[in-house]
């Protein structure tokens, strides 16, 4: 039997087909792999968060607004109103949050501008805007006792606003009473005299020597009714040394007693009582004003009189003045409109004393201070109803230290 051929390829041959297979695999793989890592690059890492967020309205201008990064810091930040002014701010330690320092206007748009710097070292823009609330009206308001003032033991700190308002409780929460010794006191609304009005006043008098910080932080605040407050208020004064006017009618006399010692014993007169309005008021009078010169009317007795050394004790027309041409009745009778008269020279040396704030306390008459009497009739109502008086739940309140409220807004 013949034997089939062996047919022998070379070994060079098949060598290369397999080649050819391996490098045709090998190929497929390689080149998708490479074309993908190329095509997706890392973004940043930095992360901007703004506060309120970008494109908010209606903000309130007393806000928190601040910038916060994560996984980086800020390398450049501002934020600046519609004019470009550039609104304080200052930065964390670490550099991860700028906040802003002060409050903003109302009715306005701001707009945040800067570069944050992620762990990557790659930037990151910081950019947005926002827009604060703008209020039907923007209400002021003012405090009845002056900066570095000294004022007399009954002095009641009258917060008096140009409007009504209506979130009286919100306003009193704004308010802070910082005294030093600590003062028990309450605040009391008062019927709207061309606007509200808010009082607070100690439960007794002030101890001589107390020094008062008076904080209310009204801007910002909504006072109802589409109303806003103005402006921040603050005051710092100090109680002077206690001064009482002792005046009881029926004698025709009249006491300054000075830190319980009495340092004039005038002879005086009082309203002669022959009709309602001529009746020296009963009751704890406070020192609100006082003229060298002072011209009284008092229809149809008097008009346009010049009086001296005029103290005013209530809004009604009641002073402790200089009356000539009652001479003969003081330290006898009482022959005034109302008014207590003293000698020229009896009246000028009170005049020297009296401060803000000084209690009179008259007694004996037939008619008490009222409300009908003027704005200042504080120390006539009892203590328990004077917490009634509070839009809050009336309790007492012995304060402590707090911040000063921030200064104007930009």
């Amino acid at each position: 039997m013949s034997k089939r051929p062996v047919i022998r390829r070379p070994v060079a041959a098949v060598s290369a087909v397999l080649l050819v297979v391996v490098a045709l695999v090998a190929g497929c793989s390689s080149g998708g792999g490479g074309n993908s890592n190329s095509s997706r690059e890392a973004g940043p890492v930095a992360k901007v968060a703004l506060a309120p967020e970008n494109n908010a309205a209606k903000v309130n201008p007393t806000a928190p607004v601040s910038v916060t990064v994560t996984d980086g810091t800020i390398d450049q930040v501002a934020l600046t109103n519609a004019n470009g002014k550039q609104v304080a701010g200052e930065f964390s330690p670490d550099k991860r949050v700028y906040t802003i320092t002060e409050p903003l206007g109302y009715g306005a748009t701001y707009t945040w501008s800067g570069t944050a710097v992620g762990t990557d070292r790659k930037p990151i823009p910081i950019d947005g805007t926002f827009t604060t609330l703008a209020p039907k009206n923007t209400v002021p308001a003012t405090i009845n006792i002056a900066d570095n003032q000294e004022v007399g033991i009954a002095a009641p700190i009258i917060l008096q606003f140009k409007a009504s308002v209506q979130n009286k409780a919100a306003v009193e929460k704004a308010m802070t009473i910082t005294t030093d010794p600590p003062t028990e006191g309450a605040w009391a609304w008062f019927p709207d005299d061309n606007g509200s009005r808010l009082h607070w006043r100690p439960k007794n008098y002030w101890a001589p020597g107390t020094t008062v910080h008076v904080a209310a932080k009204l801007y910002g605040l909504d006072l109802g009714e589409g109303n806003y407050g103005y402006s921040d208020l603050t005051t710092d004064f100090r109680i002077g040394r206690s001064q009482i006017v002792k005046a009881n009618a029926p004698s025709h006399r009249m006491q300054v007693v000075r830190d319980g010692q009495t340092i004039f014993d005038f002879a005086v007169s009082y309203g002669e009582g022959n009709e309602p309005r001529n009746v020296t008021r009963s009751g704890l009078h406070v020192v609100t004003e006082k003229y060298e010169d002072f011209m009284m009317s008092n229809p149809p007795f008097y008009t346009n009189v010049r009086e001296r050394w005029a103290v005013r004790i209530s809004n009604n027309g009641e002073f402790i003045h200089a009356n000539p041409e009652s001479l003969s009745a003081q330290g006898s009778s009482n022959v005034t409109n109302g008014c207590i008269n003293l000698s020229p020279a009896d009246a000028q040396a009170y005049f020297g004393t009296a401060l803000y704030g000084d209690p009179v306390e008259v007694t004996g008459t037939s008619i008490p201070l009222s409300a009908a009497d003027g704005d200042l009739y504080d120390w006539t109502i009892d203590w328990a109803t004077w917490k009634t008086m509070s839009a809050l739940d009336g309790s007492t309140s012995v304060v402590t230290a707090t911040p000063v409220a921030p200064g104007p807004p930009r």
